[in-house]
């Protein structure tokens, strides 16, 4: 069951082709304990050459991101930030953890993928501060630890929600995988790879 309350507002699509057709986004007011809201931000896609852009919040919760989104797994290692993002703007929650985060607890955390291994991708976060955070499109939680029980309320919450403006659905089977698809900045995918007759890489 959906725990939030929306409020529809036109605005822009993210994606769009002649005259703009205005999408609803919606203004969630979160009921889990402490969870920050960020509004107002960009759905813009990096060009070719774009330097990764300088997100405000780390992990970044949104704002402008690579034309190529995440396949939602568990990895090991550091994820580029800007292909995470577009995940999240598709409704991935992405969990990050402290690089010294004890095994036990990495454990932990990644069975939490089991929760909904079509929009949960999990990495350590390098920089990192707080043990566990966990994000999605304009919303995070800064969680005590791997045992946390607001992780698995956030995800069942807000896992696959149509945060990102109509961009929700783009888990798992449509993400790319950080061994394949074209190379961005930092060495980042940058495209997503179609099948023929497969629909648009993005939006």
């Amino acid at each position: 069951m959906r725990r939030h309350s929306v409020l529809l507002a036109l605005l822009p699509p993210a994606c769009s082709s002649g005259s703009p057709k205005p999408k609803p986004t919606p203004t969630l007011t979160p009921s889990i304990p402490d969870v920050k809201v960020f509004l107002g931000l960009s759905h813009d896609h990096m060009k070719q050459g774009d330097e990764v852009p300088t997100y405000p919040q780390s992990p970044p919760v949104g704002g402008k991101h690579s034309p190529a989104w995440l396949k939602c797994q568990v990895y090991t290692s550091d994820l580029p930030k800007q292909n995470a993002v577009h995940s999240m703007e598709h409704g991935g929650v992405w969990i990050t953890y402290r690089t010294d985060l004890a095994a036990a607890d990495i454990a932990t955390l990644e069975q939490k993928q089991n929760l909904n291994k079509e929009f949960v991708l999990i990495s350590p976060y390098v920089g990192q501060t707080a043990p566990v955070m966990v994000s999605t499109w304009g919303l995070q939680l800064t969680a005590t630890g791997a045992s946390d029980p607001r992780i698995d309320e956030f995800v069942r919450t807000d896992a696959g929600v149509e945060q990102g403006r109509g961009e929700n659905g783009g888990g798992a089977p449509a993400g790319v995988s950080l061994a394949r698809g074209g190379l961005g900045p930092g060495g980042a995918p940058w495209r997503r790879r179609r099948r023929p007759g497969s629909g648009p890489a993005c939006c």
